[in-house]
């Protein structure tokens, strides 16, 4: 039997006589099988249906491909990656050395459990604390809402309802405080741990430099320092979300208790004012009030007044308004000082100046108290009195600065 090979469109082709007929089969299949091909890959440029039947093939894996997937889907078969990826197994699977450095492996291995075991337990407890702040925020929110929603809606001042709801929220806030207290505890914590993993990781690398050693335990050595490194990054990330959270509730707390302030000021007066005054800007620092700058008599004669309170009568209604203005000077420069002034008629006998004068005293006072339970700071007013012949009646003045 005689067999040629020649190329044809760069396949090898056999051609064989048998029995007085020439079979040219694979060639015939193999050009088939390119012409099918091209017809199913590319389409019509007549606008005529793609060449085939459609029809999907299904190709049956190789016994190389079937070889591949059995060593890629049985971990068990890479014992060195399983035991790179999985430290845990490796360590406990470790058996004596019998050398001083294998001892010194053994130990080393049983801090890293506790340590393990310690990281594992500040996380439990971080989310339970946190869960419970966040249920005792939420009832806290919850009561305030009540509150708030009454004011608005008018009532009548003092309402005990609203006092009751009141001290119930202040209680709700007060627990807020003690998971902040648990937070700051649970840091503290968190932060010895951090203390153990730098001491673990500096013994570990300094006992690879001892002599007297085997190659398994250099290995179990390579373990647990990378365990050990796998645990400072949970516990820095532990620390970080613990400073977040503590710095967060710690902000929120001191809000809502200058918010408080000013609630329970607007139950007093069965009409809502608004969120505290204090958290309208940066500065919360207190301190005693200060003498003004600028001459009162040059106030009252040559700047406008940002807010007017006439006492012509008794019980004047002025603490919407006056927190109104306030607020809204503090919304366009958040860094705004006041001056307020005491300014009563300069008419009359010299004691009816006097009188009048002490009366608007009392009255500048009395505003700059409310001031104060809206959550203005102190130290953000200036206080002064004097007369002026062109008022009627005591009056206090309040000016930017």
């Amino acid at each position: 039997m005689r067999r040629f090979a020649g190329i044809e469109s760069g396949w090898f082709l056999v051609v064989a006589p048998v029995r007085g007929f020439i079979l040219v089969s694979a060639a015939a299949i193999l050009l088939a099988a390119c012409s099918f091909t091209e017809d199913a890959l590319w389409p019509s440029l007549t606008g005529e249906a793609p060449s085939g039947s459609g029809e999907q093939v299904m190709i049956p894996a190789s016994e190389a491909e079937l070889r591949d997937e059995a060593v890629y889907g049985d971990a068990s078969s890479q014992p060195i990656t399983r035991a790179f990826y999985e430290p845990e197994s490796a360590l406990m699977a470790s058996s004596p050395t019998g050398t001083f450095v294998g001892a010194k492996v053994a130990q080393q291995r049983s801090e890293l459990e506790n340590l393990k075991a310690s990281v594992n337990n500040r996380r439990i407890q971080f989310e339970q604390v946190r869960n419970t702040a966040r249920q005792n925020s939420q009832s806290y929110f919850a009561t305030i809402a009540a509150v708030t929603a009454r004011l608005r809606i008018g009532t009548t001042p003092g309402n005990p309802v609203l006092v009751s709801q009141w001290n119930a929220a202040q209680s709700e806030l007060d627990r807020i405080l003690t998971d902040i207290a648990a937070l700051n505890t649970l840091g503290n914590q968190v932060a010895a741990d951090s203390a153990m993993s730098s001491y673990l990781l500096d013994s570990v690398r300094a006992t690879f430099g001892l002599q007297g050693a085997v190659d398994e335990d250099h290995r179990q050595l390579s373990l647990i320092e990378d365990e050990v490194n796998r645990n400072v990054v949970l516990i820095d990330r532990l620390l970080s979300m613990l400073r977040e959270t503590i710095g967060r509730y710690t902000n929120y707390v001191n809000a809502e208790r200058r918010n408080l302030s000013t609630l329970a000021l607007a139950i007093k007066n069965g009409e809502y004012l608004g969120p505290s005054l204090a958290n309208r800007n940066q500065d919360y620092s207190s301190g005693s009030v200060r003498t003004a700058a600028i001459e009162p008599q040059s106030l009252v004669e040559e700047r406008r007044a940002l807010v007017v309170i006439r006492f012509d009568r008794a019980n004047v209604e002025f603490r919407q308004a006056l927190y109104t203005a306030i607020s809204t000077a503090l919304e366009h420069r958040p860094q705004t000082t006041f001056d307020l002034v005491a300014v009563a008629p300069n008419l009359g006998s010299p004691a009816d100046v006097a009188l009048a004068t002490n009366a608007s005293k009392r009255h500048a006072e009395t505003v700059l108290q409310a001031l104060g339970e809206m959550g203005l700071p102190s130290n953000r007013v200036t206080l002064s009195s004097t007369t002026s012949p062109g008022v009627q009646t005591n009056e206090v003045h309040i000016y930017v600065r």
